[in-house]
């Protein structure tokens, strides 16, 4: 965690610090102020008693310096994404200030900085004198004192909550509290600011002093240190500022409010209700101040006669840098700033309470390293801003595309369609909201989450192998009313049919096409084979839970999520966030290793220290064998003609995949490689308008940006982060299934078909085949064994079909009578027969022999 607290030495070089005071030194400023405390009838003895009684140590916090959080840039070398501070505030070191800004702050403020001790005792008794008088409450003091002063005023303010609803007063009186006392009060004051400035001057050298007031000071408004005003009201560094403009600077450090030139309408308004001090008068209070600060540089020597005039007879022309914090400053990236805000607030990584994680992520000078890889970002940028429309009229249409590197979880991309407004006046409409498409409601994204689709059709597969079943085992996926289910142990009916995509018939098919193709009524098929509780389970394993952040086994807040019942369980109708779905493919991408989603891979406090990240689980949640048997089946969907084919960059790197349509309202797809997982979604940010009534600028329907959107992405990432082949699939999880195919022949065609059912097949009635009269089957293709699911062909009788009779002993009179009368027409009777007792002995083919009636009949005789 960010430490409050830190040395003097570590301080001071850091901006800040105090410690003690030594005796001699404190018995040298208590003689002096003796006098002052006699006037309150206070006896010499007992003012060196209160002297030496005050305080010599003061524990301040590290002083209040913003957060900046980073970006992997197109360079891959970091890059600024936002800034989060209370005080805008940009360290620098002693040779990072210009010469003539250190000259104008002594000449205005404290000419004999480098040879007095740290305190002016004349102005500083001077100044106890008004306070007792009660004719002044301010007290002119030398650059330590003020330093002073300053610390005192940031170690009061660390201790505000920025979350409180009296921030600003609280904020107002820690500096009346330090600068602003009068009578006693500002007398002990005046003391102990005396006693601590001694202290520094004793412990630390001139020029680490004279830096640490310049980065603490106050420039007006947030601005604090001398190069965050450089910055704001000039567009420059401390190092470049000129004489002018350091001197515009450093009179501003006694009234800084009033002296600021960012308010070009005027600072203060009189009693005619004239504007003071801004573009009009060409900011005459805050031109004199500085003509004052030129004057005394001119008389301490420290710049030229010609060098004052020129100066003065500058105008003060600020050129204004406008100050950025928050999200809002991330532009294009601020979706994915807001997810990294909600980790850095909601992470006891970065505090034990929320108060103190507010604080530390704006005031405690972390610079937080993320996992965001503009390589990748990029392009997910450009093609959400190209392909899904920001708003149009009729549809409030949303679009997110989010990549995750499989191995770690860190996220790589996450690009949305609307611009990032955090404020009440956020018009969703027009395309403005701080909600983060991609992700649950806990990381600032929908309260619900978006449906899947088909893409939650990936726990079904996993089940189904899970459960020893191969991929290519056949199924009977044919349009139909599927009932029973198992529901955690229990037998459940369903009454509803349900349609596939474009109306599809179905078909009977294995396992691996049903998912190339998405087909419904076959995954409704695998589902009846499996208990949809265990297929929730595998989905939770994998990180899937509602966008609300409810147990996606337990059941949502939403319409249509209860969590077990057939169709949402196997078909998707399910609110999850995308970045949830692009988790689990990226679990089956890394050999069945789930990774947490990661957004930051590094934390730098402001002392230097590294601060520990939020911690982050990767666990084995699928066996390998199981991962590469998904794979093998998911491969289809970007291939050939699976579904997800439109998506692929046909880059050479091998993809996984899966489509999701829910309801015509929503689109998703999600794509992956054995590196980074890629998930897109297009759809109603609110309500349920069909995406295919309206199309975007390139004439392209809204349920199909999804293709396009994915392909740029994910070859993005192909290319920045090149992908290995897919492992093969277990050999056991893609055998061929045989189950034994029941004996039909001589049934009729019913009950055959009825059997063939029964068993898992699929019973087709084929050509008719010679037969005897009547309704028989004649033969059937195949016998035996065949895989289940398989079409079983059936050959019903024609009728022309005979059977040999057995006429063995007859005569050969009698027996043509008997082929004659069964309906043989060919007779061929050998020589044998013609003896005058000749009787048959065989026939070919042989007695009780079916056959056709055109077969020739062959006859023995003895």
């Amino acid at each position: 965690m960010p430490q409050k607290n830190r040395t003097v030495k570590g301080a001071l070089g850091g901006v800040l610090g105090l410690v003690g005071l030594s005796t001699v030194a404190g018995l040298l400023v208590a003689a002096s102020v003796t006098p002052v405390l006699a006037m309150t009838g206070i006896a010499g003895s007992q003012a060196l008693t209160i002297f030496e009684d005050l305080p010599e140590n003061l524990q301040v916090g590290a002083p209040m310096q913003q957060s900046t959080i980073y970006a992997t840039g197109l360079d891959g070398n970091p890059v600024a994404l936002a800034s989060f501070y209370e005080q805008k505030r940009i360290p620098v070191a002693y040779d990072q200030v210009a010469p003539v800004m250190y000259d104008a702050i002594l000449s205005s403020e404290d000419k004999n900085f480098y040879t007095h001790g740290g305190i002016n005792l004349g102005a500083t008794i001077k100044a106890a004198v008004g306070n007792v008088a009660g004719t002044t409450d301010r007290g002119a003091s030398t650059i330590t004192q003020q330093y002073v002063k300053n610390v005192q005023v940031q170690e009061c303010e660390q201790d505000v909550d920025p979350g409180a609803e009296d921030y600003s007063t609280q904020i107002e009186q820690c500096f009346l509290d330090a600068a602003v006392a009068k009578g006693g009060e500002g007398v002990e004051r005046k003391l102990q600011e005396m006693r601590y400035a001694l202290k520094i001057e004793k412990e630390y050298s001139k020029n680490e002093i004279l830096l640490g007031y310049l980065n603490i000071a106050n420039f007006g408004g947030t601005i604090y240190g001398i190069e965050a005003a450089a910055n704001r009201y000039f567009s420059t560094t401390a190092a470049n500022l000129t004489l002018a403009q350091a001197a515009t600077i450093a009179g501003m450090v006694q009234e800084p409010n009033r002296f600021r030139i960012d308010r070009p309408g005027g600072i203060w308004t009189d009693d005619a209700g004239v504007a003071h001090n801004g573009d009009a008068d060409g900011y005459k209070d805050t031109k004199d101040r500085r003509d004052y600060v030129l004057d005394r540089m001119l008389l301490d020597a420290k710049i030229t006669q010609a060098a004052h005039d020129e100066a003065v007879a500058t105008p003060i022309t600020p050129v204004l840098s406008e100050p950025q914090q928050g999200c809002g400053a991330a532009g294009d990236n601020a979706y994915f700033c807001q997810y990294v805000k909600a980790v850095i607030e909601n992470d006891e990584a970065f505090g034990a309470t929320a108060e103190e994680r507010r604080a530390n992520l704006r005031r405690g000078g972390m610079e937080i390293y993320t996992s965001l890889d503009m390589r990748v970002q990029q392009t997910a940028i450009d093609a959400v801003r190209s392909q899904v429309p920001q708003a149009m009229p009729g549809i409030l249409v949303g679009g997110t595309g989010v990549s995750v590197e499989a191995s770690t979880g860190r996220i790589l991309a996450m690009a949305q369609n609307t611009v990032f407004n955090e404020t009440t006046e956020a018009n969703l409409a027009a395309g403005e909201t701080s909600q983060v498409f991609a992700a649950d409601k806990a990381h600032g994204g929908s309260t619900y989450g978006f449906e899947t689709g088909s893409t939650y059709k990936l726990f079904t597969l996993l089940s189904w192998l899970e459960s020893g079943h191969s991929v290519n085992q056949v199924l009977d996926g044919r349009l139909k009313t599927f009932s029973p289910f198992t529901k955690c142990g229990d037998r459940v009916t369903n009454s509803a049919k349900i349609n596939n995509f474009g109306n599809s018939g179905g078909s009977v098919g294995s396992v691996r096409q049903f998912t190339a193709q998405s087909l419904n009524t076959g995954f409704l098929a695998m589902a009846q084979q499996l208990d949809l509780c265990d297929i929730n389970e595998v989905a939770k394993r994998l990180g899937v839970h509602y966008g609300n952040g409810d147990d996606i086994t337990v059941g949502g807040t939403t319409s249509n999520t209860a969590p077990n019942d057939p169709f949402p369980t196997v078909l998707g109708s399910k609110s999850v966030a995308p970045l949830q779905m692009a988790g689990a493919y990226a679990t089956v991408a890394n050999n069945g290793v789930y990774c947490e989603p990661r957004v930051i891979d590094r934390v730098i406090g402001e002392n230097g220290a590294e601060i520990t990240p939020p911690a982050q689980n990767c666990s084995q949640q699928l066996t390998p064998e199981v991962a590469a048997t998904a794979a093998f089946a998911l491969r289809g969907v970007m291939e050939g003609n699976g579904t997800g084919t439109r998506a692929n960059p046909f880059d050479g790197t091998q993809l996984i995949g899966k489509t999701g349509t829910a309801e015509k309202e929503h689109t998703m797809l999600v794509e992956s490689s054995t590196k980074v997982t890629t998930a897109v979604w297009v759809g109603n940010i609110d309500g349920r308008v069909p995406l295919n009534d309206f199309r975007n600028g390139d004439g392209t329907r809204l349920g199909d940006i999804r293709y396009g959107l994915a392909r740029a992405i994910q070859g993005a990432a192909n290319a920045v982060y090149p992908a290995d082949q897919f492992p093969r699939p277990d050999d056991k999880l893609v055998r061929q299934v045989l189950t034994d195919v029941p004996d039909v022949v001589g049934k009729s065609v019913g009950e055959a078909s009825s059997l063939i059912e029964a068993a898992g097949f699929t019973a087709a009635v084929g050509p008719a085949v010679d037969g005897p009269a009547g309704d028989v089957i004649m033969a059937q293709d195949p016998s035996g064994q065949a895989p289940s699911g398989a079409t079983i062909t059936i050959s019903p009788s024609n009728g022309q079909g005979a059977t040999v009779p057995d006429i063995t002993g007859q005569s050969k009179s009698e027996a043509q009578s008997a082929l004659f009368g069964a309906g043989f027409s060919s007779i061929d009777f050998d020589g044998s027969c013609n003896g005058q007792n000749a009787s048959v002995t065989s026939t070919d083919p042989a007695a009780n022999t079916a056959t056709t009636k055109s077969t020739s009949i062959k006859v023995s005789c003895k």
